[in-house]
């Protein structure tokens, strides 16, 4: 059990203001009838993802305080150095794979309209934003695309830090004594049901009912937020899992560039975002699950690491 007081009271003050102040900076999409067609959806959006950051901040550093707050946050030691590389390339790497595999998944269920070989889709964006005209072979200009998320995930670091600090950097490790799997399984979902906000305007799930659209998120935030969490207790830190935040948000654009012409993608069957695209990322979250790779470090294995 997650046991005392101030852990209940840490607890609902995160919860409270993450979810409160993601509502609350939401409140002008709403309240304007513009919905995700606001002028500022994207500045609103970024602002959002600063949210479980603060009330992770101010659970550690208001509610809980003591010694080792850094570490609490997983934003500090960095170290042994080599499995913190490791983990970071892994971050970089990993979400770009599954966001790919789930693609391909969905083109053999018949769920998502591919086109791997000639990119009739992609060539239709290109023909469409003058870009076609362009002197360079298309299989260039795709693979340029996995260069574009290399840079988009650095971007977005700081930004998807805002959200990992408190989803894997803080509220997980504060789960974890209920069990791996229901530590999993329940930040996976609060993640998810914090994008209500944007979800229920039709954002990511524009098909799908208000309601329907955030039980689908909630279901990718719990597949995708596993590998997450499997970066931060592999690497014991919280950058690789934002890192991987960033990559995921940077390539879920490759759906596009894979995408027959003519054809539309509907997000609850396809994609990382779709029932299809589930398959990858859970099963290999149930892989590492049997392999035992999720175990957190014992209190006297982590006073040795900070005494290096």
């Amino acid at each position: 059990m997650i046991g005392g007081r101030r852990t209940a009271l840490s607890l609902t003050v995160y919860l409270v203001i993450a979810f409160g102040l993601s509502w609350l900076i939401a409140l002008p999409l709403w309240l304007s009838g513009q919905g995700l067609q606001h002028p500022l959806f994207g500045a609103i959006a970024v602002g959002m993802m600063a949210t479980p950051a603060i009330g992770a901040l101010v659970a550690v550093f208001v509610v809980e305080r003591g010694p080792n707050r850094a570490e609490r946050l997983g934003l500090w030691p960095l170290r042994p150095a080599g499995r913190f590389w490791m983990y970071l390339g892994l971050g970089l790497v990993v979400p770009v794979a599954l966001v790919v595999a789930a693609l391909v998944i969905g083109a053999l269920l018949g769920t998502y309209p591919a086109d791997f070989a000639r990119f009739s889709g992609y060539r239709s964006l290109l023909a469409a934003t003058g870009a076609a005209s362009l002197p360079i072979p298309i299989g260039l200009l795709v693979a340029a695309q996995y260069l574009n998320i290399v840079v988009g995930a650095a971007l977005n670091l700081i930004p998807a830090l805002g959200e990992e600090l408190g989803w894997r950097g803080w509220l997980l490790p504060k789960l974890l004594p209920l069990g791996t799997v229901p530590a999993l399984l329940i930040s996976g979902a609060v993640w998810g049901l914090w994008h209500a906000p944007l979800i229920l305007l039709g954002y990511n799930y524009p098909t799908a009912s208000g309601w329907l659209g955030v039980l689908l998120m909630m279901g990718m935030c719990v597949v995708m937020g596993g590998i997450f969490g499997w970066l931060r207790i592999r690497s014991r830190s919280v950058w690789p899992a934002a890192l991987a935040h960033g990559a995921l948000n940077a390539s879920v654009g490759l759906s596009a560039v894979y995408a027959r012409a003519g054809e539309s993608v509907d997000t609850v069957q396809a994609t990382i975002l779709g029932w299809s695209g589930w398959i990858a990322p859970a099963v290999v979250v149930i892989v590492l699950l049997i392999a035992g790779q999720f175990r957190w470090p014992t209190p006297a294995e982590q006073r040795r690491r900070r005494a290096f």
